[in-house]
């Protein structure tokens, strides 16, 4: 008889599969509770922005209102912003930041706008019609002290009870991850600037 290694290959991976299946399917099944989430994309790593918005554009697509509030950024219109400025009937989007704080060099005018911002997202956190809530560097705010974290938690844990957060920044403190359902490090290995390559339309803004 002639061996059949891919044969033989081919039975080990469906057995895998299938064990595999059986795993997923039971933690599928376990997962049944139903409410909104808070989500926090921190670290060094690019795609921590992109990642909320990503998430925003999937909740548009589910016919869901959605809201966002930009903590830092807001020197230059960036991609996402002109997109979603063409569904204002879906998304509100609330430009608060005056740009990077390197770039402001002023603290008390940005603990104002923080305190603007926050003004702006506590709207939104008390509205049930929005499904789901981007509070875009707000950990960077929150990094600096320039607003009390408690305060945010507790704004937070006062929402909806079937609203989403997404919240982004590098640095966010050990309370809110506490605070969080899901929270995602995001890790350098490469990028483009190191080598002297300038943010591009698209990619970075």
């Amino acid at each position: 008889m002639m061996n059949d290694p891919d044969g033989a290959r081919d039975e080990r991976h469906k057995a895998r599969m299938e064990r595999k299946k059986a795993v997923v399917d039971a933690k599928i099944a376990a997962a049944q509770q139903e409410r909104g989430v808070i989500v926090i994309t921190t670290g060094n790593g690019k795609g921590k922005s992109s990642s909320g918005f990503g998430m925003v554009v999937r909740a548009l697509g589910h016919g869901m209102q959605a809201g966002v509030v930009q903590f830092i950024k807001g020197a230059f219109p960036s991609g996402e912003e002109m997109f979603l400025r063409r569904f204002p009937d879906q998304c509100r989007f609330h430009v608060m930041g005056e740009g990077y704080t390197w770039e402001t060099q002023d603290r008390a005018r940005d603990v104002a706008r923080a305190e603007a911002a926050w003004e702006v997202a506590r709207g939104l956190l008390r509205d049930p019609a929005v499904g789901l809530v981007l509070l875009d560097e707000l950990n960077i705010a929150l990094k600096l002290h320039y607003l009390d974290v408690g305060m945010v938690i507790a704004d937070l844990r006062a929402r909806p009870p079937m609203q989403h957060v997404v919240i982004t920044g590098r640095g966010a403190p050990a309370e809110l991850i506490e605070a969080a359902d899901t929270v995602t490090d995001m890790t350098p290995v490469k990028h483009a600037f190191q080598q002297g390559i300038k943010a591009q339309r698209g990619v970075e803004m």
